[in-house]
């Protein structure tokens, strides 16, 4: 594998890493919860992020995955964003690393200006190499595991970038809100 593409996959993998990371020690109802308006939940990022793998690193390389059937015209609206009942966290958690395994195989059997199509692109698009998808499910996998820190943190308060560094002060509860409250101060001096 040349460097660039060992490059784009370390850092995708760490996001992937940070993503798992971030279901441990909850509680199925947590895991479950919609913490936002629109129902955002742990379960359903890492149910959307699965689909985004074998999708993206699957079926735009001609490589199909596991079915996906949330996706499907008979699926309900933003299916693809929660866990159903029937649907255990250990299922959707295995479904996202084999999801990511498949990925990763995709990856290693193609060269970086390899050609895939995403018939959901617009026609000059349509046609990207994989470097090209990499950074996109990367920047996907980013901006979703977001999503995820802060469900978290509203879930049970737990903070940090990856396992191995909280990339935090690791202040105290105590500590942690006397500091929102000094923010909150803050604001309230504005409009």
């Amino acid at each position: 594998m040349d460097h660039d593409k060992e490059d784009l996959q370390r850092y995708l993998q760490q996001l992937r890493e940070a993503v798992i990371w971030k279901m441990e020690g909850l509680t199925q109802r947590q895991l479950r919860w919609p913490q936002t308006p629109s129902g955002t939940n742990l379960l359903g990022m890492v149910k959307h992020l699965s689909a985004l793998e074998f999708g993206y690193l699957g079926m735009v390389f001609d490589r199909p995955g596991e079915p996906t059937p949330w996706l499907g015209p008979d699926s309900e609206p933003e299916e693809d964003m929660w866990a159903t009942p029937d649907e255990s966290s250990a299922w959707l958690l295995g479904l996202y690393g084999r999801a990511c395994a498949h990925a990763n195989e995709t990856i290693a059997s193609l060269s970086l200006d390899s050609t895939g199509y995403v018939p959901w692109w617009s026609e000059e698009k349509r046609h990207p190499t994989l470097h090209t998808i990499i950074v996109h499910v990367t920047i996907e996998t980013a901006r979703h595991l977001g999503h995820i820190d802060i469900v978290r943190e509203l879930t049970d308060g737990g903070i940090g970038l990856y396992a191995h560094n909280a990339n935090t002060p690791g202040w105290d509860p105590e500590k942690l809100r006397r500091h929102k409250a000094r923010l909150e101060e803050v604001a309230l001096g504005f409009d």
